[in-house]
């Protein structure tokens, strides 16, 4: 799928302005859209939005599920307004910060707030909203019931990992299944009404960005997490042994100067999925392509071939390449749904295969110039160099900043960016945001914290690393009409 010349701004939902001590859904998320509709922007670029674990760091790629939606990311005003929550409850705790993410005080204070709404639900007069969740329930049976159950087991077993619970629930036995719903039959509603209320919240957000013309470009991580609903719900989606555990996980091999990762994940068993007509893909994207307008497909190369690492190995060395599904799933992929739009995350090991499964499918791939020798030329990360066919970004999620970038530059290399942008380096993110909207790209997408001129110490992520991450936010009083204004100029003289 092709696309129209435009660009947009990537800020995660957690990021957001909001009184609660985390984004959520509600009117920061709207201030943020009015701030992209007076920048004259067309595209939200955020993150996953599954539901996080404290043992994961909250990280939105290593996820409870990958359909459904975090609770800690549910607007409580909205609650409070509808009569299930009182706005005293929804007083946050003193911990909470504008500025970051204090997780720990704001999971609990949510998960309170929730369940206090749910009480009152389930007490009120059966109306519009009991119908409407029960909808949802239908409408989504296809992986809301095991991740509602699921949920309801974790707690049961005090959060052991899904593999450590009795041998009759972790082989999912029908009768063992059967008397567990019924006895946890108010913690599934629970959970399915997190779910509910996370769906309603959204769509109504969506509405307001698209009556502004704003898309929503969603994040698809190819690999979920071992402790998922996905995995225990479809255990034959994955390679698997007779215990259920991994017998290979996910990662990458060593590069020139770095050793290699490991990241855990359970990977697939594209033979069985194939013999399925990927109909667990099919269902995972459905639910996606309901949420967003464009995804970013995360580490694209898995499709062409996979690092399957043994699962008794922690040396990313011990892996060796499997093949991927290649062009027969996303074949079966426009079968189902027609159009493609993916972005590929195509970083990292770039190849003649993987490179030719891309341009089959006429994917954009992503530039960064980050990643660019500025000195030497026709770099293919130096944004006067991005092809047609790719989205350019000053950063992403995973990257510093542009201002952190830069002032961890060489000098060599410092002075080769100042004669390739024409730079001084006094604002060099809007340097460099104006070379990634003047490239060819056909999309060009900064961060919120590029726009700020933030520097490392507002990066999201630093890969590899466990603490500290997915916490920073920007506040209200940083969505200027001044920076919107600024965006708008070079917006319109690029024509994006």
């Amino acid at each position: 799928m092709r696309f129209s010349r435009r660009s947009g701004v990537f800020l995660h939902l957690s990021s957001l302005p909001s009184p609660h001590g985390i984004g959520d859904l509600g009117a920061g998320a709207r201030s943020f859209v009015d701030f992209l509709d007076r920048a004259g922007q067309s595209l939200w670029q955020i993150c996953p939005v599954g539901p996080t674990a404290a043992i994961h760091g909250h990280s939105p790629y290593q996820t409870f599920s990958g359909f459904a939606g975090n609770p800690l990311l549910v607007d409580l005003e909205w609650l409070v307004d509808r009569g299930y929550l009182d706005s005293g409850t929804a007083t946050p705790p003193s911990s909470v910060d504008d500025h970051e993410v204090n997780y720990e005080a704001v999971a609990q204070f949510k998960r309170d707030c929730l369940r206090e709404a749910f009480e009152t639900f389930q007490d009120a007069p059966e109306g519009s909203d009991s119908q409407s969740l029960a909808e949802f329930r239908e409408r989504e049976a296809d992986w809301l019931a095991d991740y509602a159950l699921f949920r309801a087991l974790k707690r049961e077993f005090d959060g052991a990992l899904w593999t450590e619970w009795p041998d009759d629930v972790t082989t999912r036995e029908p009768e063992t299944l059967a008397t567990y719903r019924e006895e946890l039959a108010d913690e599934i509603e629970f959970r399915a009404f997190c779910q509910w209320v996370f769906d309603e919240q959204w769509r109504d957000l969506r509405a307001y960005a698209s009556d502004r013309g704003i898309d929503l470009v969603g994040d698809l991580p190819i690999y979920v997490a071992l402790d998922s609903a996905d995995v225990w719900a479809s255990p034959e989606a994955f390679r698997l042994d007779d215990d259920h555990r991994p017998k290979d996980v996910a990662g990458v091999p060593p590069n020139a100067g770095d050793t290699g990762q490991r990241w855990g994940n359970p990977v697939y068993d594209w033979d069985h999925l194939a013999a399925t007509g990927y109909e667990w893909w099919l269902g995972r994207l459905d639910r996606l392509f309901d949420m967003v307008d464009i995804a970013r497909i995360d580490h694209f190369k898995g499709f062409d071939e996979f690092w399957a690492i043994p699962a008794d190995s922690d040396d990313p060395a011990d892996g060796r390449w499997l093949d991927g599904p290649g062009a027969a799933f996303f074949e079966a992929v426009r079968d189902r749904f027609g159009n493609l739009p993916f972005i590929a995350e195509d970083l990292g090991f770039v190849d003649h295969s993987s490179y030719d499964l891309r341009t089959q499918f006429d994917f954009p791939g992503m530039r960064v110039p980050q990643y660019a020798d500025w000195c030497e030329e026709g770099n293919m990360y130096q944004p006067m160099h991005f092809p047609e066919n790719s989205v350019g970004y000053t950063s992403t999620h995973d990257t510093d900043t542009i201002v952190g970038y830069y002032e961890s530059l060489g000098e060599r290399q410092r002075d080769c960016l100042h004669y390739n942008l024409g730079s001084d380096g006094e604002d060099v993110h809007w340097d460099i945001i104006e070379a990634v909207w003047n490239a060819d790209s056909t999309i060009a997408m900064t961060t919120m914290q590029d726009l700020l001129g933030l520097g490392s110490e507002a990066r999201f992520n630093t890969p590899g690393t466990a603490d500290g991450n997915w916490a920073w936010r920007v506040t209200e009083a940083q969505l200027t009409d001044e920076t919107a204004d600024e965006l708008q100029l070079i917006t319109d003289a690029t024509i994006r």
